[in-house]
């Protein structure tokens, strides 16, 4: 199983009403499967703050969390989701890793 089906699976924990998981390391410099950008819309984040959302998706990862270098998470109640409607693009990569020579 690849690590963006890995990461699909974990998030079905939230049971999301919208999920979308992109693998972006192609954007990055450190390698293949490094960066991901996770879209979660769950009611389960109603009453939650940023904080309290990221909290409960890196509870759902578990283990895997510490496999990845990169995760932009953006948490979206299903109200929120259906007035928004769309997550901010990501961040062109201003490089800057350790790993760069």
């Amino acid at each position: 199983m690849s690590k963006l089906e890995q990461l699909q699976a974990a998030f079905a924990a939230l049971q999301p009403q919208h999920l979308e998981v992109l693998d972006e390391s192609h954007m990055h410099s450190r390698g293949l499967e490094t960066h991901y950008k996770a879209v979660i819309v769950s009611p389960q984040f109603a009453g939650l703050n940023a904080v309290k959302r990221h909290q409960k998706v890196y509870a759902s990862l578990g283990e895997l969390m510490g496999q990845l270098h990169a995760l932009a998470l953006h948490t979206y109640t299903p109200e929120e989701w259906a007035q928004q409607g769309v997550a901010p693009d990501s961040p062109t990569c201003r490089g800057g890793s350790k790993h760069d020579h």
